[in-house]
């Protein structure tokens, strides 16, 4: 069987598949001292949300709106979706700030949950499944290891963490609906393991990367969300896992992009080929965390108030109160999330046949 890996071995196990595995391992080997810190510490804060969830949101913006074939190959999608997430977020907040809330965590729960099966569908693009609905279990399989500690969440509220603000989840007062999620859940993924062992018995194969991915997801998700009750613990596992992988996925497509377009641009002079290079690595990773920064400086000035010391010159804004002005400029704020979490549903999908994304992904793939 050929591994199906998106740039290397070596890649795609540290950037791709390492970090929700490392990110349990730890949350595990530091569970007391971890449950013993009641909130997030300022500099914990400011690593996992501006340093890599914010950011990771912003690295979307080299696979889409700063490569411009890209974007004149979907330019009504492109320009289109921002004003729509905008117009929807600002309906939504007029008639409750709850409502706008619970839309967009959804929302973003969604996308969390697609990421893994974009994930498992581009490691499993190779593979020859012998096994009748072999491929339709490994869907379900990575479906189940995202949703059934979700269900379990709506089943156990209130939690000691939220997605976004309190109260965000619906609650569902139901025992019987967790114990028919967890029957279903430890069905799916024993079949799958079945499956595999049986496959593995047939064919003396593996498909490495996909199952890294998928026991990722697993552990992942079940340390963060069921075993560990505590804010901390779910944040970094939610965090890591989720952004340290896409931002790793933006790079390989921009590395890619940089070898078989060398001299395109992204702005003036600077071209994929000079941005996409290990000597400009600090420069990607700087240009994300300063549009991450800004961000929450204005999300903290205007809305939060709860880490003056990090955004000093933030200051200067004005807490806004008032329910009109909100109603428009929280729908505004999120725009980079709710923006990439709808374009995010298009711009990877494998049978897409507007834009040559694949081969550029995949470009290490075909040189082999």
């Amino acid at each position: 069987m050929k591994q199906s890996w998106i740039y290397s071995p070596s890649v795609d196990s540290i950037f791709v598949l390492a970090p929700a595995l490392l990110i349990t391992v730890v949350i595990l080997s530091f569970q007391d001292l971890i449950t013993a810190v009641e909130t997030l510490p300022t500099w914990a804060w400011a690593v996992l949300i501006i340093g890599v969830d914010v950011a990771h949101v912003y690295s979307t913006i080299f696979r889409t709106y700063l490569d411009r074939d890209e974007f004149r190959a979907r330019k009504t999608l492109y320009t289109v979706t921002p004003f729509i997430c905008w117009v929807i977020g600002a309906l939504l907040y007029s008639i409750d700030a709850l409502v706008f809330w619970r839309a967009i965590t959804y929302f973003a729960v969604f996308h969390f949950v697609r990421q893994q099966y974009g994930f498992m569908m581009i490691y499993m693009r190779n593979e020859k499944q012998k096994l009748p609905y072999a491929q339709k279990i490994d869907r379900y399989a990575i479906y189940a290891a995202t949703l059934y500690p979700l269900i379990y969440w709506h089943t156990h509220l209130p939690r000691q963490f939220d997605w976004f603000i309190e109260g965000d989840f619906i609650a569902i007062d139901s025992a019987a609906v967790n114990i028919i999620a967890l029957l279903i859940y430890v069905a799916i993924l024993t079949t799958y393991i079945g499956k595999e062992s049986w496959e593995f018995f047939e064919s003396r194969c593996i498909n490495i990367p996909k199952n890294l991915l998928l026991l990722g997801t697993v552990i992942s998700w079940w340390t963060g969300i069921v075993y560990c009750n505590n804010d901390i613990a779910f944040t970094a596992v939610n965090v890591i896992a989720h952004g340290i992988p896409y931002i790793a996925l933006i790079w390989i497509y921009g590395n890619n992009h940089a070898k078989i377009s060398p001299d395109k641009t992204i702005i003036a002079d600077l071209t994929f080929q000079k941005l996409f290079s290990m000597k400009m690595l600090p420069l990607f990773i700087i240009s994300l965390l300063f549009l991450a920064y800004v961000e929450e400086g204005f999300w903290d000035g205007f809305i939060w108030t709860e880490h003056k010391n990090v955004f000093q010159i933030f200051q200067v804004l004005p807490a806004i109160t008032d329910k009109a002005t909100l109603a428009w400029l929280v729908p505004l704020l999120a725009l980079p999330q709710t923006t990439h979490y709808a374009l995010d549903a298009f711009i990877w999908r494998l049978s897409a046949k507007d834009t040559n994304w694949k081969e550029t992904l995949f470009h290490n793939e075909t040189l082999s």
